[in-house]
């Protein structure tokens, strides 16, 4: 039981002991990423073409963009393919519908996927939150058995049964660990991706001057 307690410790220390780049990039200390938090974007770090009319935010109320935002937005889609679809979007408009349409497209799919990403983000602090806990009702847990088994009248079976428990909790805890670790790069990927549509839309615009 030493030794799972250890084992424990070390998984523990490493899901809460953010990294010297970490402390240093984040000022948020409940943050567990290596990522800079940041909770919001700007439309100004993913859209470098003329500035958005007001009417851009009726996206909503234009069943083609809106649709054509739903689909692109979706990581499932490959980035190349979604790509095409804003292209293709742009060569079935009529010349005079071309600017307007694609500043709503370029709003809705900031508005969209800049809350998809908010949401992520909320989730990683809940889910890091639960960690927390499991991490102190391990240690807690851990703590128990080695006292019980420092009994000379403890019952065999208790201790064998508590001591499965919690490695079966600690597997958990360090399968959570894991799932952190990829979770923590979606917001980046998020990000990455509305800037790559955001491009395209950009390129296309640029290509009909």
């Amino acid at each position: 039981m030493a030794r799972m307690s250890l084992v424990l410790s070390l998984a523990v220390v490493a899901m809460l002991t953010p990294s010297v780049n970490a402390r240093a990039a984040n000022t948020d200390p409940d943050w567990p990423c290596i990522q800079r938090k940041v909770p919001q974007l700007s439309l100004g770090q993913i859209w470098n073409g003329p500035e958005l009319p007001p009417a851009a935010k009726d996206f909503s109320k234009d069943p083609a963009v809106s649709g054509l935002v739903e689909e692109v937005a979706a990581r499932r889609m490959p980035i190349a393919e979604a790509q095409k679809k804003i292209k293709d979007f742009a060569a079935s408009l009529p010349a005079e519908q071309l600017a307007p349409k694609m500043a709503m497209l370029v709003q809705g799919m900031f508005d969209h996927m800049d809350a998809e990403r908010s949401q992520v983000i909320s989730g990683i602090s809940r889910y890091a939150h639960k960690q927390l806990e499991m991490a102190a009702a391990l240690r807690k847990e851990a703590s128990n058995v080695d006292a019980l088994r420092a009994k000379p009248d403890a019952d065999p079976d208790d201790i064998e049964r508590r001591t499965e428990q919690l490695k079966f909790a600690t597997r958990i805890f360090n399968e959570r660990v894991q799932s952190l670790t990829y979770v923590c790069e979606v917001p980046t990927i998020i990000e990455q991706r509305l800037y790559q549509l955001s491009k395209a839309v950009s390129e296309t615009l640029a290509a009909k001057k």
